[in-house]
């Protein structure tokens, strides 16, 4: 069902800044219970998953994902391709390209050994046969639910950029909830409701930029 959208300049805990504020519906990611006012970011980005490049490789060196934080800020969704290009005994150099062929960055492999750590995090080792040119990994980012949370600074799924601002209570506690969120607007900073590691000053630009303005002062309720 596409999305409604709606214009209110109506705010009785004066979260709005005056003007009109444009929202449209959104589907708010189970397991949370947020107020209205709250900053939202959409999950964007799913998991990395890594392979060998179709054909296989004639080395038997592996590439490992990082346990923690696989997938950085700015990763895009598509598949990166990780390929070597200059050989050494034990060692040798890989070319990283993102899903739109931009090199990216190299891994240069000492001691058998080499990291990577940009859109995405990973290693790679030598193994008992080393890695000939033309040897590679492709790396598949796949799309996220495109569902909402609250943003967080330290999210990795895409969320950690603010996209919205949640226009009613919503509780989803226990499932996903079909609700709805300002995409456009004037709104009282001091009113919002922020994340872990989030300040109105360090979001104020990205949100300007996709039309919800950040206005200091203070709301009453």
């Amino acid at each position: 069902m596409p999305a409604q959208y709606t214009s209110t300049s109506f705010s009785p805990d004066n979260l709005l800044a005056g003007g009109e504020a444009l929202s449209r519906g959104i589907t708010l990611l189970s397991g949370q219970n947020l107020l209205r006012g709250a900053v939202l970011g959409k999950i964007s980005l799913g998991a990395a998953v890594s392979a060998a490049k179709s054909g296989g490789n004639t080395g038997n060196g592996t590439l490992t994902m990082d346990v923690t934080t696989p997938v950085k800020n700015g990763a895009k969704v598509g598949v990166y391709t990780v390929r070597f290009v200059i050989a050494a005994t034990n060692n040798g150099t890989f070319i990283v390209r993102d899903p739109d062929g931009n090199q990216i960055g190299t891994v240069v492999m000492a001691a058998g050994a080499g990291a990577f750590d940009d859109d995405l995090k990973f290693a790679i080792a030598d193994g008992a046969t080393d890695f000939v040119v033309g040897d590679g990994f492709d790396i598949t980012v796949a799309a996220g639910s495109g569902k909402y949370v609250l943003s967080l600074a330290a999210a990795t799924n895409g969320s950690q950029v603010p996209d919205l601002v949640l226009a009613e209570d919503t509780d989803a506690s226990a499932a996903d909830k079909a609700t709805v969120a300002y995409y456009s607007g004037r709104f009282i900073e001091s009113a919002l409701v922020l994340g872990a590691g989030q300040t109105a000053d360090g979001i104020r630009e990205g949100l300007r930029a996709k039309g919800i303005q950040l206005i200091k002062g203070t709301a009453t309720a």
